[in-house]
């Protein structure tokens, strides 16, 4: 059952704190190229799970065994002290692991959950943000950070909370997974056709000197320039930080990864959808996408779709990786110069009819993901901070 209740007593954090993991100081100079990862600041993002994989620093378990005195263990709360991400929190992983400078573990006591301290923490960071002392750069000193005062419901009421918001969570990781395990499969599909030339029929099709830099192709395949692959597409009126809503009808692409800077709630500059995909390039940032969505967009991100009878999710996996931001220009004249292995229009439907499936499931859990973040996020702080209480 759900009601209102009176907000939970606030206690200092330092009263509700076992352990404080804290390697500043303690890094070894020296890191391997594998071995136990090192978690960086920018893998602490706010997200309960921290991807391991994205760990570009290793040690090896001597390292780890002699020089670390204070170990991680799973569901610390990780929170990062310095520099532009400061005060952005996870939990520890499962696995073996360890933290940089200017990051903190913090293992809760009995009364209180490390994974609740997340979430209070993932939705009030400004009360972290606010002990900036940093002049150079953002800084926070651990000692103020353990005089925050937090909203603590009982240890019964955390778990109840907790188990809610891991729901919500876990359903987002699994899905964020098989999106993962998605696009690495229709890369390595795209890999062993058109790069390795294993593709169906291949063995009754011979290899051709191309006299190029591209050596010996298949036979019936072209070499052509990404200009004549593609057309541009029109993409209306653009919108910026100032013109946009946080929420609204239409996205408005942006050129980072994270896709969107806002929305709006007038009509779409380009109509798409999961049966007509439109390709999205970044002119400055070089990020690509393939968008099954309407939009409107902001300065320098281009919309294209490919000419003749080319598949369009051949065009993508063809062109997506066939530059790399190297400035922040515009990188369209680069791009298009470029020159492509173009298979024959069979083949590269063939690939589309085998992708499509994927790209629209990914699609759809990239949706459910947005509508379980969405939600998540709206009960976070009625629930930590006691607007409602959650009873069985």
């Amino acid at each position: 059952m759900i009601k209102s209740m009176k907000a939970f007593p606030e206690i200092k954090l330092d009263l509700l704190i076992d352990y404080v993991v804290d390697n500043r100081g303690k890094n070894p100079a020296y890191y391997c190229d594998e071995g136990i990862p090192v978690i960086d600041n920018f893998q602490i993002t706010g997200k309960r799970h921290i991807n391991l994989k994205e760990s570009k620093r290793f040690i090896d378990e001597k390292v780890y065994d002699e020089f670390l005195r204070k170990y991680l263990i799973e569901n610390d709360l990780l929170l990062t002290l310095v520099g532009n991400g400061y005060g952005s929190v996870s939990l520890a992983p499962k696995q073996k692991s360890v933290i940089i400078q200017n990051t903190i573990g913090i293992r809760c006591n009995e009364k209180c959950l490390n994974e609740f301290l997340f979430y209070y923490f993932s939705k009030n960071k400004h009360k972290i943000l606010e002990l900036n002392r940093g002049a150079a750069q953002p800084s926070v000193k651990v000692s103020d950070v353990k005089g925050i005062l937090v909203s603590l419901p009982p240890l019964t009421q955390q778990k109840t909370i907790v188990s809610i918001l891991s729901n919500y969570d876990e359903l987002i990781f699994n899905n964020e997974q098989r999106i993962k395990i998605l696009e690495e499969m229709a890369q390595a599909i795209y890999t062993e056709w058109f790069v390795n030339f294993r593709f169906p029929g291949h063995e009754n099709v011979k290899q051709v000197d191309s006299k190029t830099d591209f050596g010996e192709i298949p036979e019936g395949w072209e070499i052509m320039k990404v200009e004549d692959l593609l057309e541009r597409i029109q993409s209306g009126k653009k919108y910026d930080n100032k013109t946009v809503v946080n929420h609204g009808v239409v996205p408005v692409l942006d050129q980072g990864k994270k896709g969107t800077i806002g929305y709006h709630n007038d009509e779409p500059g380009v109509v798409a959808s999961k049966e007509q995909p439109i390709i999205v390039f970044a002119n400055h940032t070089c990020y690509q996408n393939l968008i099954m969505y309407s939009f409107s967009t902001i300065q320098n991100v281009l919309p294209f779709l490919p000419t003749e009878n080319r598949n369009i999710y051949w065009l993508h996996w063809a062109t997506k990786d066939l530059i790399k931001f190297n400035d922040y220009k515009g990188h369209w004249p680069e791009f298009t110069s470029k020159k492509s292995l173009v298979p024959t229009a069979e083949l590269t439907n063939k690939f589309g009819d085998l992708i499509s499936p994927m790209v629209k499931l990914k699609y759809d859990l990239e949706r459910q993901n947005k509508v379980l973040t969405e939600t998540r996020d709206l009960l976070i702080p009625k629930l930590v901070t006691g607007e409602i209480e959650i009873k069985a």
